[in-house]
């Protein structure tokens, strides 16, 4: 299914050096992304309205046992990141795992997971789109909400062409407003959980009793995990983010070290607060924001305004995820554009290094899907771009697993022991990632609304292997073109 790439790069050879440096390389370096911008990216990759409200959902139809749910999920995306972060560790590209999937696997590799993603975020970018116009809307109803998501796409559209850094330091605020929440959350809870916090008690019971730990039966906590898995879909940006960092490698190293107790801390650490807190079974249905866990939690705690609060942290969620969306999205289709698989117009960057017409192209997905939502919302459209993207984070994680076990086979021993960040228990855990994968997508088999994104995630991968074919023959001809250059310069 592959076609001879231009220069086939093997990581036990020369170009093993960073491809997708020299981006990064020609803006200043006051333009660049510092280390707590790295941090704070990582952290508001993982952190957004699937935690503060969906969690909910997920404890009801678990029990306590969710905790396991969230812990084995949180495991799976730590090997899946640990795996990214020793390609990247080596090689730092703007375009990440599709970079690698192409080094590792093939062209057709790269070009399948590179427009898997970017479509991905466009569904994102459209429904957070939403979700922040109708809030606006809600609070300011001078303007309809249709409008309010178009000027909040237009802000972060700004945001991110000023500069990298400029993208970076939007986000550090928003993240910290996330992460400060969370803390309040987890701190004042254990006081509650422990009998410290004012008219409250000892609550720790509250995990076995009310029917049990696992009050459906431990089936339920692997169904869970079908269901929390893509609740840590975002934290590979900051890998990404990384390459136009000031130091990729050191970035890198943080980004994918630190990431399983980050994990711990705010999805596992929220989500025992919230069951020892409140029995299971008495918890509200999260519909929206007013009956989300934590409004709930808060106001068990009497923290007044609790609502207001937590509108304005999932608020800020939400546009943290359009402003960090954003640039995941236009990094991967301009590397998509560098290495031929998207028009090359997409890869131009400003002299500041932002690719901006691949701003524009994201932003574009996004605006009509939004739009669509709003015009023609009983079309079908907007639903399908939501669910055909469901299995996106499955689709990469597999991708991720499979590069790094043929990257890592290619290299020698020294190459591997000279390794900065590795992989452990090469290659088992490639296995037990890929094999809780396939798990994963049974499972979602099991439930109607599962089946609907197995299907039309596999339709979207479906069109994608129909145009490959005209991709290929590009590169074929590209190939050839450059071979006849290169012999006629010889000559």
């Amino acid at each position: 299914m592959d076609v001879p790439e231009r220069r086939r790069q093997d990581p036990a050879s020369d170009d093993h050096r960073p491809a997708a440096e020299e981006p990064a390389q020609h803006q200043p370096a006051t333009k660049k992304l510092r280390s707590r911008h790295i941090t704070m990216i990582t952290l508001g990759g993982i952190i957004g309205s699937s935690l503060f409200v969906g969690s909910g959902n997920v404890i009801r139809s678990v029990g306590p046992a969710a905790l396991v749910s969230y812990l084995i999920g949180g495991l799976l995306v730590f090997l899946a990141m640990r795996m990214l972060g020793e390609m990247a560790a080596v090689r730092p590209a703007v375009g990440s795992f599709m970079e690698y999937a192409r080094v590792g696997l093939g062209n057709w590799a790269a070009y399948l997971v590179g427009w898997l993603y970017w479509y991905f975020w466009v569904g994102v970018l459209a429904y957070e789109a939403v979700i922040g116009g109708h809030t606006l809307n809600g609070w300011i109803g001078a303007l309809p909400a249709w409008a309010w998501s178009l000027i909040l796409l237009a802000i972060f559209v700004a945001t991110n062409l000023i500069s990298v850094r400029s993208f970076g330091e939007t986000e550090f605020w928003l993240a910290s407003i996330k992460i400060l929440a969370i803390i309040v959350f987890l701190g004042a809870g254990i006081l509650y959980v422990l009998g410290l916090w004012p008219h409250s008690d000892f609550s720790l019971p509250n995990l076995w009793q009310h029917g049990g730990f696992a009050p459906h039966g431990f089936g339920a906590t692997l169904t869970g995990v079908a269901l929390v898995i893509f609740s840590y879909f975002g934290t590979e940006i900051a890998v990404m983010a990384s390459a136009e960092s000031q130091n990729p490698a050191k970035g890198i190293r943080q980004a994918t070290s630190t990431v399983i107790w980050r994990v711990l801390l705010f999805f596992v650490g929220s989500v025992f607060i919230i069951v020892t807190v409140v029995p299971w079974n008495k918890l509200p249905e999260a519909t929206d924001v007013t009956n989300a866990p934590f409004t709930y939690i808060f106001h068990r705690l009497g923290i007044p305004a609790a609502d207001v609060i937590m509108q304005l942290v999932i608020f800020t969620a939400v546009i943290s995820v359009l402003n960090s969306g954003l640039y995941s999205a236009s990094r991967m289709i301009s590397s998509l554009a560098e290495k031929g698989f998207a028009p090359k117009v997409v890869s131009r960057k400003a002299r500041n290094g932002v690719p901006v017409f691949a701003v524009f192209a994201s932003i574009l997905g996004g605006v009509v899907a939004a739009i669509a939502n709003f015009v023609a919302p009983s079309s079908g459209i907007f639903d399908f771009i939501m669910n055909s993207a469901g299995l996106v984070a499955l689709f990469v994680y597999v991708f991720i697993a499979l590069t790094q076990l043929n990257l890592r086979r290619r290299m020698t021993r020294t190459e591997v022991d000279a390794l900065q960040l590795k992989v452990w228990a090469f290659p088992w855990l490639n296995f037990v990632l890929i094999a809780a994968v396939v798990a994963v997508v049974i499972i979602m088999l099991t439930s109607p609304d599962g089946r609907t994104q197995v299907w039309t995630s596999l339709v979207a991968m479906a069109i994608l292997v129909v145009f490959w074919p005209l991709v290929a023959r590009k590169l074929k001809n590209q190939d050839a073109e450059q071979s006849a250059e290169d012999r006629s310069s010889v000559g």
